[in-house]
C-alpha cells in the first residue's frame, strides 16, 4: 500500500532527523489531540494509517497471534520462548505472557479506529469517496481487533463510542453473543462504505471483500450456514478477488497485486521489518526458526499436490537466499521435524542486498479460505457433494492433474482445508469449530503421539473440553481492573 509506505518513510526520516539534534534545540511545533487533529482529508487518511500500522507489531499480528495456532497437530513451535511452551501443549494459565502480549494491540486496534469512527465524520475538508472508503476502513478494522478477541478469549469487554470519548475503558465484559453482533455490525457498515478495489497508489487497504471475507468466517463461527454461504458467494462471484492463477504466486515479492489477497500485512524493506516472516525463518538464513511442521502435515498432501513443495522446505530442497552464492541447501539442522514453512521463506535478490525480503504481502486472508466456507456451509446445510464444484476450483488452481472429487462430504473439506491454508494460522480454530459442531473429536486428534521426526521427540497435546475452547483473559488484565472483570471459567 504506497500511501502506507510513504508514511512510514516519512516517520522514519523524521525520526532520523530529530535525532541528529539535542532535544532542548527543538522547538514544538504544535500539541495533537483528538479535539484537534483531525482537520481534513489528509488528516483522515493518515489517522487511518495509523491503524494499519498496528499490524506488523511483534506482539500482535507480526508474531504472537501466531501462537494461538501452535496446540495444532501441524506445528512443533520451536523457538526460544518458553512461554510458548504452556500454549502449544495447553497447560497456560492466566499469567502466561503469550496470553498478555496481544491483548493490548487488539484494543489500541480498537480504540484507533473507534477515533476516527467519532472524529471522522466532523471533517468537512475531505471528499465523499475517502470520508466513506475511510469510514469503512475503521469500521473494518475494529471488526478484525473484536474478532481476534473473540475467537482466541470468547466474551470480552466492548468499548462503545461512548465509553471512548468519556474515557472509559475498565468495563466488563460482554457475552461472546453480543460480541458477535459487534462485529457484524461493524462489517457490514464496512461492506456499504468500502470500494470493491483499488488503483495502485492504495493496494494493499481493505476492500469490500474483505469485509464481506471476514463476516462469511463469522457467520461459520457462528454457526449460521445460509448466512455464510449467501456472503461468501459475493466474494466468489466477483472478479476483483478471484483466485491467484498459481498457488504460488500467493508467496512472492509481487503478490501485494494479487486479487485474492482479500487482506494483508504489508511492510517496507529498511523502514517497518515484517515480523510474521520472519519468525518461520531458520536462524541461519536470517530468521526465527519458530513454528516448524510437523511430519503428520507433510503426509497430508496427496502425491501429485504441488502446494507441497510451495508450503513445505525438506531436507535436500534449494533456496536462493539472495547472498550471492547461488543455491543454498536445507538441511537436517535447520529444523527439529525437517521441515520449515517456504511459503513465507521470501528472500531479495542479490541485486538487492539479499536477505530476507520484508516487501513480501504476508496473507492473512485469501479468497480460497472463503471457497472453502462457502463449500463447508453448501456440505453441511444440502449435503455430500454439494461443495464440489468450489473444492475443485481451489484443486485444479492447484495443479490440474490432482483428480477432482465427488460427492466430497467433510472429510474431503477438511483436508482441502488443511493442505491449502497450512501455515496461515487456521487450524487450530478449525478443528475447534468442528468439535464443537461434533464433527471431529479434537481431544483424539490431539492426544494422539505426533512424530516430530527426524529428532527423536514427540508432541501430545491434552485438550480439555469445554476449558480449553477458548483462552483465558490476562491476568493482569483481571487484576488492573479491581473487580471489574471477571475470569473465563476454569480459569
Amino acid at each position: 500500500m504506497k500511501s502506507k509506505k510513504i508514511l512510514y518513510i516519512l516517520i522514519a526520516l523524521a525520526l532520523f532527523g530529530s535525532g541528529c539534534k539535542k532535544a532542548l534545540d527543538l522547538k514544538q511545533q504544535g500539541v495533537y489531540s483528538s479535539t484537534n487533529y483531525f482537520r481534513n482529508e489528509v488528516d483522515a487518511v493518515n489517522a487511518i494509517t495509523g491503524i494499519y500500522s498496528i499490524l506488523p507489531e511483534e506482539d500482535y499480528i507480526g508474531h504472537a497471534e501466531a501462537t494461538f495456532d501452535t496446540p495444532s497437530d501441524d506445528y512443533w513451535r520451536s523457538g526460544d520462548h518458553g512461554e510458548d511452551e504452556g500454549i502449544e501443549n495447553l497447560t497456560y494459565d492466566a499469567s502466561n505472557a503469550a496470553i498478555r502480549y496481544p491483548w493490548k494491540w487488539r484494543y489500541e486496534e480498537i480504540n484507533r479506529a473507534t477515533n476516527c469512527i467519532i472524529n471522522i465524520p466532523k471533517i468537512t475538508a475531505i471528499s465523499t469517496d475517502v470520508k466513506n472508503r475511510s469510514m469503512g476502513e475503521a469500521y473494518f478494522l475494529r471488526a478484525f481487533g473484536y474478532w481476534r478477541l473473540m475467537i482466541i478469549h470468547g466474551d470480552v469487554p466492548i468499548i462503545t463510542e461512548d465509553d471512548y470519548t468519556k474515557l472509559n475503558f475498565n468495563v466488563p465484559k460482554s457475552p461472546i453473543e453480543e460480541v458477535r453482533k459487534q462485529i457484524e455490525s461493524d462489517l457490514l457498515k464496512a461492506v456499504d462504505l468500502l470500494p470493491e478495489s483499488y488503483g495502485a497508489a492504495d493496494r494493499g487497504r481493505v476492500s469490500k471483500g474483505t469485509a464481506l471475507g471476514l463476516l462469511t468466517k463469522l457467520y461459520m463461527y457462528w454457526e449460521k450456514l445460509p448466512q455464510a454461504i449467501a456472503t461468501g458467494q459475493k466474494v466468489i462471484s466477483n472478479s476483483n478477488y478471484a483466485l491467484a492463477p498459481n498457488y504460488t504466486d500467493n508467496f512472492t515479492r509481487a503478490n501485494e497485486n494479487s486479487t485474492e489477497l482479500l487482506f494483508s500485512i504489508q511492510a517496507v524493506q529498511n523502514v517497518v521489518q515484517n515480523d510474521f516472516t520472519v519468525y518461520y525463518i531458520p536462524r541461519p538464513w536470517g530468521g526465527y526458526g519458530f513454528s516448524q511442521p510437523l511430519q503428520g502435515l507433510a503426509n497430508e498432501f496427496e502425491a501429485n499436490d504441488p502446494r507441497k513443495a510451495a508450503t513445505l522446505l525438506s531436507v535436500g530442497d534449494k533456496v536462493d537466499l539472495g547472498d550471492g552464492n547461488g543455491l543454498t541447501t536445507f538441511t537436517a539442522d535447520l529444523s527439529a521435524t525437517g521441515f520449515a514453512f517456504k511459503k513465507y521463506a521470501v528472500f531479495n535478490s542479490a541485486a538487492d542486498g539479499g536477505g530476507v525480503d520484508h516487501s513480501f504481502a504476508v496473507p492473512l486472508m485469501r479468497s480460497a479460505d472463503i471457497y472453502l466456507l462457502v463449500a463447508e456451509a453448501m456440505i453441511r446445510t444440502q449435503g455430500a457433494g454439494a461443495g464440489d464444484a468450489l473444492i475443485n476450483q481451489i484443486r485444479h488452481r492447484a495443479s490440474p492433474l490432482l483428480p477432482p472429487v465427488s460427492g466430497a462430504g467433510m472429510t474431503q473439506l477438511i483436508h482441502e482445508r488443511r493442505v491449502e491454508l497450512a501455515g496461515e494460522d487456521q487450524r487450530h480454530q478449525d478443528l475447534m469449530r468442528w468439535d464443537k459442531a461434533k464433527i471431529v473429536d479434537i481431544a483424539a486428534i490431539y492426544n494422539l503421539p505426533v512424530s516430530k521426526a527426524p529428532i527423536d521427540q514427540s508432541k501430545t497435546v491434552t485438550f480439555v473440553r469445554p476449558k480449553n475452547y477458548y483462552f483465558p483473559l490476562p491476568q493482569v488484565e483481571i487484576d488492573k481492573s479491581k473487580g471489574v472483570l471477571v475470569q473465563n471459567p476454569n480459569f
